[in-house]
């Protein structure tokens, strides 16, 4: 079999595999790093290149960001959606870490476009990267040449070669040419991403409803370095039901449909069932502190099927989703059309417009439009839906990266069982996001995770490269 010999492995080919690449190559131009991508060249980049966002705190407005974003606050905004299930060390360290990550990214190629306004509310705590997130990781890609990191497309580690506490090698598929091949370094880090693209795995989880899950994002994440890592005793965290799932339009592909499936009029009107009948408050919270717990609502649904619907009024204030929506000038037509029971439909909007309490709607601010009366409450954003035509999109839980992964310690390094240290291992990524995120989800946090521990796992793998060298000499 045919062995390669680096300094550095990185494994995955998103943006904290990226960061780890660059950082490691950037503390010791010496080394010889690897990159292993497992997909072609033009589906690299992970669930990164459907990104379009990084989340930062900062003390006063910049040239991406307005107003002020304290780490405080963003805390608080990460513990709200976990419900307090994180772990605020780590929390606040990747947050207080944030604002140089903008600039890092920056340095390394990424622009950014300035403040935007709309639905999300977000031009006040997340930067967005001009082009989305494929510029991103274009950019990174560049970058990563001009150093004389080495990329490999179509490369896939199946298997991590474990020595106690030392992993010795990777063993590695090329694709091109259906054969395996033993890579071997000094240091590793995993950034490979989660197991939601994996149908059995996640079926194993979640039992039949799996099946109606569409994935977000990349269909290369398999979990394959996650099983690997648990085979060589690594500390597992995280309940693999948990992970960023949101609502996207039921007719997106079953993969890569990105950040364009979403919809994002659900907080504008009611959500109905098969049964045509709503399940929770639509109007808990801003969009963009909410829409992560959407996919998990509508999986928990019978047949893992939902509808949003909207009327006239609304139209002008959100985003439209990838698919036109279905359009009916009745409610009993738009029933029919989406394969409802008419009465039950009309009957539940009939309850839902009595109970609502006039106010003055502002969808930018939590308004003082309501419901009351009704089983479940609608506490913000209600208006009657009574302004023809009425619009529905059809849901389902799309999923974007799962949350059970490895433990790690603030410099990336993954704990074994024995709650010690592996001498070489490190982590970034949605592989260890569960460090941090136990459920819910914030929008561009992910982004900020990878980002930070990326950084660190590149660097740190460099340090103990150096480390095992200077060893040696003496």
């Amino acid at each position: 079999m045919q062995i390669k010999e680096f300094d550095v492995i990185v494994i995955g080919g998103g943006n904290a595999a990226l960061c780890a690449a660059i950082s490691a190559k950037e503390n010791d131009k010496n080394l010889k790093i690897a990159l292993l991508e497992s997909s072609p060249k033009k589906w690299r980049g992970g669930n990164s290149q459907h990104t379009r966002n990084l989340r930062s705190m900062h003390d006063a407005p910049t040239d991406v960001l307005s107003d002020r974003y304290s780490e405080d606050e963003f805390f608080d905004d990460v513990f709200k959606v976990t419900k307090g299930q994180t772990n605020e060390e780590y929390a606040r360290f990747v947050i207080s870490h944030t604002p140089e990550a903008v600039v890092w990214a920056k340095n390394h190629g990424v622009r950014f476009q300035p403040s935007m306004r709309g639905t999300l509310h977000l031009g006040r705590t997340n930067a967005f990267f001009l082009g989305g997130g494929k510029s991103l990781v274009n950019a990174y890609f560049a970058y990563a040449k001009e150093l004389g990191i080495e990329i490999f497309y179509e490369y896939e580690a199946l298997d991590l070669v474990v020595n106690e506490k030392t992993c010795k090698e990777v063993l590695v598929l090329n694709k091109h040419k259906n054969e395996e091949i033993r890579f071997q370094a000094k240091a590793f880090v995993i950034a490979s991403g989660g197991f939601e693209s994996n149908l059995e795995w996640l079926q194993e989880a979640w039992g039949e409803k799996a099946k109606n899950f569409i994935i977000r994002g990349t269909r290369f994440n398999q979990g394959k370095m996650l099983k690997a890592l648990q085979k060589a005793n690594a500390k597992i965290i995280g309940d693999p039901t948990q992970g960023h799932m949101v609502a996207i339009d039921a007719r997106t592909p079953k993969y890569d449909g990105g950040i364009a499936s979403r919809v994002d009029c659900v907080s504008l009107g009611i959500v109905v069932n098969k049964y045509a009948k709503r399940f929770y408050d639509e109007g808990e919270d801003f969009w963009p502190k909410r829409y992560a717990i959407w996919g998990r609502l509508v999986a928990q649904q019978d047949e893992q099927i939902a509808f949003s619907i909207t009327d006239s009024k609304v139209q002008k204030c959100y985003m439209p989703s990838l698919f036109p929506p279905i359009v009916a000038e009745s409610i009993k037509e738009l029933a029919e059309k989406i394969g409802l029971d008419s009465k039950a439909l009309e009957q539940t909007i009939k309850q839902y417009n009595a109970s609502v309490i006039d106010g003055e709607f502002n969808h930018t601010i939590q308004d003082n439009c309501h419901t009351k009366g009704l089983d479940i409450e609608k506490t913000h954003w209600a208006l009657r839906l009574d302004s023809p035509p009425f619009y529905a999109y059809p849901l389902r839980p799309g999923i974007t990266f799962t949350y059970m992964g490895v433990k790690v310690d603030k410099n990336a390094q993954v704990y074994a069982n024995d709650e010690n240290l592996f001498d070489n291992l490190f982590a970034a990524g949605e592989i260890m996001a569960g460090n941090i995120l136990t459920q819910g989800y914030v929008a561009g946090f992910g982004m900020s995770i990878g980002t930070v521990f990326g950084r660190l796992a590149g660097e740190n793998a460099a340090k103990s490269v150096n480390a095992i060298q200077t060893a040696h000499r003496i």
